[in-house]
């Protein structure tokens, strides 16, 4: 056993052994992940709830997320992140196979959807946070190792609904659950055997809140870190949460549901090609060069509102994708590196908290604001606040000359 050196694993700089449970982890939930979204939408309206009962379920889950991610950070600094990480992985086996059972049996009741929904968020709430401070202890290159990792979830992202959706056709909508439940359970069982090197001390002095308050100082005090959240809570309200809807809506209506499969693929197939490209390059300025690959996410809503022909169209969603990718591996590269594991989880809490509330009410605003302006002017405002949001990220200079963390360091 080769020793590890400043709390990271010596030998390969990514595919370590631990590298290699925790990628397992990851790519088996995540592709149970994409698969529920569309069992859960089939299985609710088969259920005769129609889409209110799609939407009630959704926020069953979406709500308890955003409102505990935070003690989630505390819970990780105080009780290591490995013990909340497996924790919410069995919780959510148990949960995801009651579900199953409950579709297999008959037809569950709308609450019980929504109180397994809630519970699932609960989950996601406590494991979260901790996936900031494994991958600086189990890989060398921080930076390859994030971007495998993306790449890895991008693809499952982009082939789980098609296989849910088979799933679902040919067999029955508990199935897709069991299959979830069973993805949580291995990648409870490959977090468990991680052989994880310096541990940061547990943050077990003073209270919850006491935690909570530290992690905002540490939050606070990084210029880069809350300025590149505060432009994304913008970008959440004016572009990440009206694109999706208002996109299905002209796309669909010019080109069938056929045609919004198509461009929504060519950008998964983009956050893959992101991916790979950030495994390779390491600029001096991760947020510079992220913020600049950034730009190309414009074309994604510019492309639907413009109307452009279908080939074209999903070959800007192919750049926004790339471009939106590079820019994820750039900047989780940084809060991992930049933050110090005794705090890294609390702070990695705020930013996911920062980054996730705002799109729901981008998604609840799309519609009245599209009623009053139109869906192709909502979208065109889309694009120019994308572009807008890159100028003042690249505008701002803690950001712009945050400097990369040598993997040495």
């Amino acid at each position: 056993m080769t020793a590890a050196v400043d709390g990271r694993p010596a030998g390969p700089a990514v595919w370590t052994r631990d590298f290699r449970l925790f990628f397992t982890a990851r790519s088996v939930s995540m592709l149970g992940t994409a698969m529920v979204p569309v069992a859960m939408a089939l299985g609710v309206l088969r259920a005769g709830y129609g889409a209110s009962g799609i939407g009630y379920t959704l926020a069953a889950s979406t709500v308890p997320m955003a409102a505990l991610v935070l003690f989630g950070g505390v819970f990780a600094d105080r009780f290591t992140p490995r013990r909340m990480m497996v924790g919410a992985d069995l919780a959510r086996l148990v949960s995801q196979t009651v579900t199953a059972v409950l579709f297999l049996t008959g037809t569950p009741a709308l609450w019980q959807l929504m109180a397994i929904s809630a519970v699932n968020g609960i989950a996601a709430a406590m494991f979260q946070p901790g996936l900031a401070s494994l991958v600086p202890r189990i890989a060398r290159d921080v930076q390859r190792a994030v971007a495998t990792q993306r790449t890895s979830e991008s693809l499952m992202l982009l082939i789980g609904p098609s296989v849910a959706g088979l799933l679902v056709a040919f067999a029955e909508v508990g199935v897709v659950f069991l299959i979830d439940a069973a993805g949580f359970g291995v990648s409870a069982l490959c977090l468990a055997l991680l052989r994880l090197r310096g541990a940061p001390p547990a943050a077990r002095e003073g209270t919850v809140f006491g935690n909570l308050k530290e992690g905002w100082r540490e939050f606070r005090s990084r210029t880069w870190m809350w300025g590149v959240i505060l432009v994304w809570a913008v970008m959440g309200i004016a572009v990440f949460g009206p694109v999706t809807p208002l996109g299905a809506l002209l796309v669909s209506q010019a080109y069938d549901a056929t045609g919004f499969g198509f461009v929504t693929s060519a950008y998964g197939a983009g956050t893959i090609m992101g991916g790979v490209i950030a495994m390779r390059l390491k600029p001096a300025r991760p947020l510079a060069a992220g913020a600049t690959a950034l730009f190309l996410l414009a074309l994604q809503p510019l492309s639907i509102t413009l109307g452009l022909p279908l080939p074209v169209m999903a070959a800007c969603h192919l750049l926004a994708g790339t471009g939106s990718a590079f820019w994820g591996v750039m900047w989780m590269t940084s809060v991992q590196t930049q933050v110090a594991p005794e705090v890294l989880n609390r702070v990695h809490a705020y930013e996911v908290a920062g980054s996730v509330m705002a799109i729901p009410v981008g998604q609840a605003l799309s519609g009245p604001a599209a009623s009053v302006l139109g869906a192709g002017q909502v979208l065109t405002i889309s694009s120019v606040v994308a572009a807008c949001g890159c100028v003042l990220l690249l505008s701002v200079p803690a950001i712009r000359r945050l400097r990369r963390v040598p993997e040495t360091a």
